[in-house]
């Protein structure tokens, strides 16, 4: 499967969490419209204030991410800064594209207000074939997003540890069907904060430091933890089958 490198700022892709829905904030409510018409099909990212208030600091990505029949995948991405007036409404972005039959479509959107995820919409849009078999919501962890790992680092020695990290993450031969956030944060003077997070949960984090060979034992460390979480996950997924 192709990987993919998305430089993106995504809190969480998958929504099955509790920890993600303690987050929202309700007077701030993204949608997801669309407009289609034979194979074609307008995507809107929508926003509405809800309170009196004037809003900012406010983040927004739209991600549409299409699998082919191949298993191949293909992302079209907007995202940018905005603020709201007092129960404003209004379209931040746009994404056109084409989809045939036999692909599958998912759309993610995502409202931060500085660090914090406020609001989200997602749609789901299966093949053809398929939505005549299945009905019920398709789960996250039936659409794999293998190897794919968000760079929100803000210094070069984030940017080491990204890179350290993602050429072993692709050489270790384990690609996990879930997105890896790394985001960094400032701490004290020079130094910041690494977090490595999945599912919105911190698998590592740590006080960074311009050195390599520190750098190079927090990719082990969190190479084991993300193994460690992935046994976890797959539990907690096969418990809710049952």
């Amino acid at each position: 499967m192709r990987q993919l490198k998305i430089h993106i700022i995504l809190c969480c892709l998958l929504l099955s969490f509790n920890q993600v829905y303690s987050q929202l904030n309700e007077t701030v409510t993204g949608k997801i419209n669309i407009q289609e018409s034979d194979n074609f099909f307008l995507i809107k990212a929508q926003v509405e204030n809800e309170e009196p208030l004037f809003k900012n600091n406010l983040f927004y990505n739209l991600v549409a991410l299409k699998k082919d029949a191949s298993g191949n995948y293909s992302n079209n991405r907007q995202e940018g800064e905005f603020s709201l007036d007092p129960e404003e409404s209004k379209t931040l972005s746009e994404i056109r594209l084409n989809k045939d039959a036999d692909e599958e479509l998912r759309i993610y959107l995502f409202i931060k207000q500085e660090d914090k995820l406020i609001a989200k919409d997602s749609i789901y849009i299966l093949p053809q074939k398929q939505q005549q078999i299945e009905k019920s919501v398709v789960r996250e962890v039936d659409f794999e997003l293998k190897g794919i790992v968000v760079d929100e680092v803000i210094t070069k020695i984030g940017k080491d540890f990204h890179d350290y990290f993602y050429q072993d993450y692709l050489n270790s031969g384990t690609q996990y069907p879930f997105i890896i956030t790394i985001s960094e944060k400032p701490y004290f003077a020079t130094s910041s904060i690494i977090s490595v997070k999945v599912d919105d949960r911190i698998i590592h984090e740590f006080i960074s430091k311009p050195d390599e060979e520190f750098l190079k034992s927090n990719v082990k460390i969190t190479l084991q933890n993300l193994s460690q979480y992935s046994k976890q996950r797959k539990m907690l997924f096969r418990n809710s089958r049952i």
